[in-house]
C-alpha cells in the first residue's frame, strides 16, 4: 500500500525522477511555461509552488534550499527578485495546469503548466 507516500514514481529511478523535475522546474521559471504530460505537470506544480514559497520567504536559507533544486543560479536570482511582488498577495495556487490534448505518438494526455499571475499584471500592481 502507498499510504502517506507523496509524489509519483513514473516508472523511473529516484535519481532520474529528481533530475527530470529539477530540469522541468528550472525551465518553468526560465520560460514561464512548460508543456509536458498531464501526470508530470501535476507533480511539477508541487515542485514549483514549493520554490515560490521559498522565494517569498526570501532569507538566505530559503535561497540555498532553492539553489539545491533549481539548476541555474541566474534563474534563482530572478525568482527571488520577482516572486515577492508577483505572488505576495497569494497563499498558494501559484501555478495552473491546462490540458491541451493528446500527443501524436502515443496518445498521452498533454498539459501546459504556467503561472496564475501574469508578468505584466504583477508589474502593474507594483506600480499602483
Amino acid at each position: 500500500m502507498r499510504h502517506k507516500k507523496a509524489g509519483v514514481k513514473l516508472g523511473r529511478t529516484s535519481a532520474h525522477r529528481n533530475a527530470m523535475f529539477r530540469n522541468m522546474v528550472t525551465s518553468l521559471f526560465k520560460n514561464e511555461k512548460v508543456k509536458t504530460t498531464d501526470v508530470k505537470a501535476k507533480e511539477l506544480r508541487r515542485w514549483a509552488d514549493k520554490m515560490i514559497t521559498l522565494a517569498k520567504r526570501g532569507d538566505l536559507h530559503a535561497r540555498r534550499q532553492a539553489l539545491s533544486v533549481i539548476m541555474e543560479k541566474e534563474v534563482v536570482h530572478k525568482l527571488f527578485e520577482e516572486a515577492p511582488a508577483r505572488f505576495g498577495g497569494k497563499n498558494g495556487g501559484y501555478t495552473r495546469v491546462t490540458k491541451v490534448g493528446f500527443r501524436a505518438g502515443d496518445a498521452a494526455s498533454m498539459a501546459v503548466v504556467e503561472f496564475t499571475v501574469p508578468k505584466a499584471e504583477s508589474a502593474a500592481e507594483a506600480d499602483a
